[in-house]
């Protein structure tokens, strides 16, 4: 389960912290631009995290299904089309464009197989109906926890972006004082 600590080290326990957004107004346009992006990476990180969750859960419901169906076929052989169904289905939730990579890629494959223990899912022919039912009901909590954050990240995201365009829109900001902190930045 995703859990917040308050006052702990980590991206997610700043970006959903208590004092995050607190005086927004008194910020400088580049710490307010600062936090939008960490919390921009941070969603992008459980966006990812919940993409392998969802992976292994299609892979656990269509073991069933199969096992249900008397189907013949090793999902291994149908594991293409298994991950492929819903990445070609109609998109669900606040999915949002990302122009980031994960930062945390290989920790989050190692959280997701920590999730279930001992039981592999190379081989889901071999387990049992019980474990696949664990394995299954385990991968959703985390699913619905990890959308959960997310779901909060984005809240952060949305108010940082109201308040970087409040600034554009009444003046206290301006395109050009962008391009030259970009440009400031780029030349150093």
């Amino acid at each position: 389960m995703i859990e917040v600590r308050p006052g702990g080290r980590r991206r997610i326990d700043r970006v959903l912290g208590p004092g995050y957004l607190t005086g927004l107004g008194d910020l400088s346009l580049p710490v307010l631009r600062e936090r939008r992006d960490e919390a921009a990476q941070e969603e992008t990180d459980l966006s990812y995290l919940r993409r392998l969750l969802h992976a292994r859960i299609d892979i656990v419901r269509a073991e069933q299904e199969r096992r249900t169906s008397g189907g013949e076929s090793s999902i291994v052989d149908r594991l293409a089309s298994i991950l492929a169904d819903n990445a070609l289905g109609p998109a669900a939730g606040s999915g949002r464009h990302q122009q980031l990579e994960p930062s945390r890629a290989g920790e989050h494959r190692r959280h997701a197989e920590a999730l279930i223990g001992n039981t592999d899912l190379t081989d889901v022919g071999a387990l049992s109906d019980e474990k696949l039912s664990t394995a299954l009901e385990t991968y959703a909590a985390e699913e619905a926890s990890v959308s959960d954050a997310r779901r909060r990240v984005q809240g952060v995201m949305d108010t940082l972006n109201a308040e970087v365009a409040a600034r554009y829109h009444s003046g206290a900001a301006t395109v050009d004082q962008l391009l030259d902190s970009e440009l400031g930045r780029a030349g150093e």
